[in-house]
């Protein structure tokens, strides 16, 4: 474990840092939607490249280097057949990162939708209930929204690196706890003969900075699973305390999610979290969206470890 010094770079932020969108929200213009349409349709990714790499670099940096999101506005879902979409989706990915695979199958893109079947194995993703501050098993993370809800589903973002100074001013200890391993369960994704939980440490540094992989509902879940080890007073009260300053309305930005909305996020510096919805009666109607990870030049705080399915 490192020494225990607040983070101070531009990952480290609250929402008065921003007085507008216009840092990380950026509309695609008619050309950039051509050439996502192009390529969507089986283009050439050549054509792509020319007409948003330079764009892409910019949203990287701000991914790998500044806040650590972007929301790009008008992606042209209205335009493209779903199979075109993720082509195309794709296609933007790869300028940012390699798409990598989300579940035991590989599949590079998830559906996160409400399929209506009871909440099992930890995938919240597949309901329509809220779920609490968290960080994805990538670099980075793309939600592509396809259809909002009818009510409610909103997004909301916090700074790791503002949650971890704010623990370390109230509780370095508990900063400190967060260094050693907890169990986590590994839910849907246990395969024959392996243990149904691992041990990893929901903090790590990497290239001298806290690295937060935080999924809460994991770390407790373990708890039902008799063989692994108890959670001590001081590991609950350290998941209780990142989850009390991630919820302070003064760390968050929220985000509704609108069709055509790609939401993009660095998982090493950003938690988030999505409220509650109601969706449509109408199945053509109800909320989805399409998840993508990526693959960056920096590695994983805490690579294979890593569960891959909520």
């Amino acid at each position: 474990m490192a020494s225990l010094v607040p983070v101070d770079s531009p990952s480290v932020w609250t929402p008065t840092d921003f007085p507008d969108e216009s840092a990380w929200s950026f509309e695609l213009t008619a050309d950039d939607r051509a050439a996502l349409i192009k390529y969507g349709r089986g283009g050439a990714r050549a054509d792509l490249r020319r007409q948003l790499n330079a764009k892409a670099s910019h949203w990287a940096a701000l991914l790998n280097e500044g806040p650590g999101f972007v929301r790009l506005r008008s992606f042209p879902t209205d335009s493209l057949a779903e199979h075109e979409i993720e082509r195309a989706y794709l296609g933007l990915g790869a300028l940012l990162g390699k798409p990598v695979g989300q579940d035991r199958d590989k599949n590079v893109i998830t559906h996160i939708r409400d399929e209506r079947t009871p909440a099992v194995s930890g995938r919240r993703y597949q309901t329509n209930l809220s779920q609490d501050f968290h960080s994805d098993s990538s670099d980075l993370v793309g939600l592509l929204c396809l259809r909002p809800a009818k009510t409610g589903g909103r997004s909301r973002i916090v700074s790791a690196h503002a949650v971890y100074n704010e623990m370390l001013r109230r509780e370095p200890r508990l900063i400190a706890v967060m260094y050693g391993p907890m169990p986590w369960s590994r839910n849907a994704e246990k395969q024959a003969g392996t243990a149904p939980y691992f041990e990893l440490a929901p903090i790590t540094d990497v290239g001298g900075r806290p690295r937060i992989f935080f999924i809460a509902w994991y770390i407790r879940q373990s708890q039902e699973h008799a063989e692994a080890p108890r959670l001590s007073d001081d590991q609950l009260a350290a998941l209780a305390l990142v989850e009390q300053i991630a919820n302070d309305p003064a760390f968050q930005i929220e985000m509704e999610f609108k069709r055509g909305d790609l939401q993009l996020l660095n998982n090493t510096t950003i938690l988030h979290a999505r409220e509650a919805y109601t969706d449509h009666d109408d199945a053509s109607m109800r909320r989805h969206l399409l998840r993508l990870w990526l693959a960056t030049e920096t590695p994983l705080a805490n690579g294979a470890s890593m569960p891959t399915a909520r």
